[in-house]
C-alpha cells in the first residue's frame, strides 16, 4: 500500500499551501491557500489537477484547513462558491471564528483599493464558512468509516493546529505552520508520540537558528526607541492577527517601564475585532496569558490607540501597526508610500517577507534606492529599513526536533526555499536516517504505507505457542573462572521455558492468511524436510603429564578428565568470551544457540581433519554441529576452543 501526496502548492516555495494526499484510497486537501506574491494565474492552486471533470465532490474525502493564514486558507471560499466543492471541511474553532476576517479583509483590499476582478464575494465567505466543521484539540473525529484525523496544538498563531490522519494501518501528521518555541501570547507546538508512516512539516527557516527571543526583543525596542526620540514614525507592517499581538504586548509593556507618552497606533477596523476574539479565545493562549487573565485580560492594551487615515501625514512621532505584512497592498503599502521617503523614519520587518513583495525587496536593497511597489509606481526610500525575525514559524532546529521527536518512516518538506530545502533533506537523512522528500509545485511523491494482515491461526501453532516447554539444564556459576578440572563443583537445575511461537504466514487464493506451525508447513507444501548441519570435530590441547594410564584401544578421551568436568572446563571459558548469548550446560552438550559441542569418544571420527599432537601434549577433541545460520558463531567457538588448553592437578 502507498501514500501518494500532489504538491498543488508550498512546494519549494512560501505560500499557497495546498497538499492533496491519498491514503489506502481516500484522498485529503491539507489547506487551500493562495499566493500573496502572485496576481495571475499562480495565485491559486491548480485545482484541475485533482478532478479535470470538476466533480470534486467525489475526489475529494475532506479538506482539512490548519489556520487563519491567506497562504493557508485564502482560496477556500473560490474553492467551494466558484469550483463548487461542497464536502466536509475541517479547522479548529478559533480558525473557524477568525478565517472569516481576514478573508474579507482581503477581498475589500483587492476588490475596492486595488479595483482588481472579484474572485469571491461577502456572499461566498459565508456559505463556505456554513459548511465548516470545527474540531477541538485531541479530538478524534471520524470523516468516515475508514479516515479519522485529529488535531494537535502548534502555536503559530491562535487556533493553529497540526492534523493527524489515519485510513486502516496507514498514518502521516500534516504540521501546516508551527513554531517550538513559545512566545508572550502562545505556547510551544505539543503532539503525541506516534507511530507514522509520513510527516508533511512546513520548513521556512530550513537553514537558520534564531538567536535568543530576549536579544532579538531587545534589538526591536532599541530600534523603536531611537526612532521615535529623534521624532520619526515608525511603521510595523504586520498580519492582524499573531505577529500584531505579540508586539503590542512587547511595546505596550516596554512603554509601561519607559513611561514613554509617544502615541502607539492600531489600523482601524480589523485588528481591533481581532483583539476582541483573542479576549475571547483566551484559552488558545500560553499558560502565561491564562494565568493573567485571573487579574486583568493580556490583550487590553493600555497605549494603543485607533488609527485613521487622515493620521498618515499629522505632525510627531508614533508607531503604527499596519496590515497587511510583508507590505503586500492595502493600508501599510499606502503609509509606506508616505513615510518612506524622509529619513527620520523606519520601516520594521518583523518576519518573513515572501519574494515579489515590497518587504522583500526592501529587505535586499541598499539604501538609499528607488523600489518598484507595482508596475507603474517607484518610491524614492530614504528610512531607515529594520528587518528581525519575529515570526511565529519554528527554526531548523525545531523542525529536527519534531522529527526525532515523531520518527516518522518519511519525511516530506514544503513551505520552504529550494536550496534551504535540499540543505534540511541532507541533515534529515544523514543524522536521523530518515528518507525525505521535497516536490515541486504540481509535483507527486508516493510513499510505502504499513498494512497489517488479519490472519487465523492453526490449531498446532496456538498450542505450541501456549504449551510449556520446559527444559531442565545444569549450570554453573560464570565466577568460577578459576576452577580446577579435577576438582568437583557443585552444579544446579535450571529450569527454562522455551516458548517461541515459529510458524508461517500462509496465502492461498480465495482464503484467508493463515499462521501455520513449522511442522505443518511441510505436509502442506508436500514436500520433505531437509535440514542441513555442519559438523568438526575440534581438537583441545592436554598439556603432557608423565604417563601411568593407557588409553584403551579405539578410546580419544583423555583418561584424567571425565566428561562433566571437560564440559564445566569449556563452558567457563566460553561464557568469559560469549556473554552476549546463552550458553547451556545439560551434562553431556554445551548448546549455544543451534551450535552444539560435545566429547567425541571416537578414535577415528570422520569429522576430524586433524592429527592429535603426540610430543609435549595431548588433545581432547570435541565434535561441533551447528545449521548454517550460525556459521560465524560456530568458528569463533572453534577458534577460540584450538587455542585453550586444559590444565590436570
Amino acid at each position: 500500500m502507498t501514500i501518494d501526496c500532489l504538491v498543488l502548492g508550498a512546494g519549494q516555495d512560501v505560500g499557497k499551501s495546498c497538499v492533496v494526499v491519498t491514503i489506502n484510497g481516500k484522498r485529503i486537501m491539507f489547506d487551500c491557500g493562495m499566493h500573496m506574491g502572485h496576481d495571475d494565474h499562480r495565485r491559486y492552486p491548480d485545482f484541475s489537477l485533482i478532478s479535470e471533470s470538476g466533480d470534486f465532490d467525489n475526489a475529494l474525502s475532506c479538506i482539512i484547513i490548519t489556520h487563519f493564514h491567506l497562504d493557508h486558507i485564502g482560496a477556500l471560499p473560490y474553492f467551494t462558491e466558484v469550483c463548487g466543492y461542497n464536502g466536509p471541511i475541517y479547522m479548529t474553532y478559533p480558525t473557524k471564528a477568525l478565517a472569516p476576517l481576514m478573508l474579507e479583509d482581503y477581498r475589500r483590499v483587492l476588490v475596492d483599493r486595488r479595483g482588481e476582478k472579484e474572485q469571491f464575494s461577502s456572499e461566498n465567505i459565508t456559505d463556505c464558512m456554513k459548511k465548516v466543521t470545527a474540531v477541538d484539540l485531541k479530538q478524534t473525529v471520524l470523516v468516515n468509516r475508514d479516515l479519522q484525523i485529529r488535531a494537535y496544538y502548534a502555536g503559530h498563531v491562535l487556533g493553529a493546529a497540526m492534523f493527524y490522519a489515519k485510513v486502516g494501518d496507514a498514518a502521516m501528521v500534516y504540521t501546516g505552520d508551527y513554531n517550538m518555541t513559545a512566545d508572550r501570547h502562545l505556547g510551544a507546538a505539543q503532539i503525541d508520540r506516534l507511530q507514522l508512516d509520513l510527516v508533511i512539516t512546513e520548513s521556512t527557516y530550513a537553514t537558520t537558528i534564531r538567536d535568543s527571543k530576549y536579544v532579538r526583543e531587545r534589538e526591536f525596542l532599541e530600534a523603536i526607541h531611537k526612532c521615535v526620540d529623534s521624532g520619526g514614525k515608525v511603521l510595523i507592517p504586520a498580519f492582524a492577527l499573531g505577529r500584531a499581538q505579540e508586539l503590542c504586548m512587547l511595546l505596550d509593556d516596554y512603554w509601561e517601564r519607559m513611561n514613554l507618552k509617544v502615541p502607539i497606533y492600531f489600523s482601524a477596523g480589523l485588528t481591533i475585532q481581532a483583539n476582541m476574539y483573542y479576549k475571547v479565545l483566551i484559552n488558545w493562549a500560553s499558560q502565561k496569558v491564562k494565568n493573567l487573565s485571573a487579574t486583568r485580560n493580556a490583550f487590553d492594551f493600555k497605549n494603543v490607540h485607533s488609527f485613521e487615515r487622515s493620521m498618515i501625514n499629522a505632525p510627531g512621532p508614533c508607531v503604527l501597526f499596519a496590515t497587511p505584512g510583508m507590505l503586500s497592498g492595502g493600508f501599510s503599502l499606502e503609509v509606506f508610500k508616505q513615510w518612506a521617503p524622509c529619513e527620520q523614519n523606519l520601516i520594521a520587518l518583523p518576519g518573513y517577507c515572501l519574494a515579489e513583495t515590497v518587504g522583500h525587496k526592501l529587505m535586499r536593497a541598499k539604501l538609499p534606492a528607488r523600489i518598484d511597489v507595482d508596475k507603474s509606481t517607484q518610491i524614492d526610500v530614504r528610512c531607515q529599513i529594520h528587518q528581525l525575525s519575529f515570526s511565529p514559524h519554528t527554526d531548523s532546529k525545531g523542525i529536527m526536533d519534531l522529527i526525532r521527536f515523531l520518527s516518522p518512516k518519511n519525511v516530506i518538506l514544503v513551505h520552504g526555499e529550494k536550496p534551504k530545502m535540499a540543505s534540511l533533506k541532507e541533515r534529515i537523512e544523514s543524522d536521523l536516517r530518515i528518507p525525505c522528500y521535497y516536490p515541486a509545485n504540481n509535483e507527486s511523491q508516493r510513499i510505502e504505507s504499513t498494512q497489517y494482515i488479519k490472519a487465523e491461526a492453526s490449531k498446532s501453532f496456538l498450542q505450541s505457542s501456549l504449551s510449556p516447554n520446559f527444559k531442565f539444564l545444569k549450570t554453573i556459576s560464570r565466577a568460577d573462572t578459576g576452577f580446577i578440572l579435577n576438582e568437583r563443583a557443585e552444579s544446579c537445575v535450571q529450569a527454562c521455558d522455551d516458548r517461541v511461537a515459529e510458524g508461517a504466514v500462509i496465502m492461498q487464493k480465495d482464503q484467508h492468511p493463515k499462521i501455520v506451525h513449522q511442522n505443518e508447513l511441510m505436509d502442506i507444501l508436500e514436500a520433505e524436510n531437509h535440514k542441513v548441519q555442519v559438523a568438526y570435530c575440534c581438537p583441545v590441547c592436554v598439556p603432557n603429564e608423565p604417563k601411568n594410564v593407557a588409553l584403551s584401544p579405539g578410546e580419544d578421551m583423555h583418561p584424567v578428565l571425565d566428561k562433566c568436568s571437560l564440559l564445566h572446563f569449556l563452558y567457563t571459558k566460553l561464557s568469559n568470551d560469549f556473554q552476549d548469548v546463552t550458553i547451556q550446560n545439560d551434562g553431556d552438550c554445551l548448546q549455544i544457540e543451534s551450535l552444539t559441542v560435545s566429547p567425541c569418544p571416537k578414535g577415528k571420527c570422520p569429522h576430524r581433519r586433524h592429527v592429535n599432537p603426540v610430543s609435549t601434549s595431548e588433545a581432547v577433541n570435541f565434535c561441533c554441529t551447528w545449521s548454517m545460520d550460525d556459521e560465524k558463531l560456530a568458528w569463533r567457538v572453534i577458534s577460540i576452543m584450538k587455542n585453550l588448553e586444559l590444565k590436570t592437578h
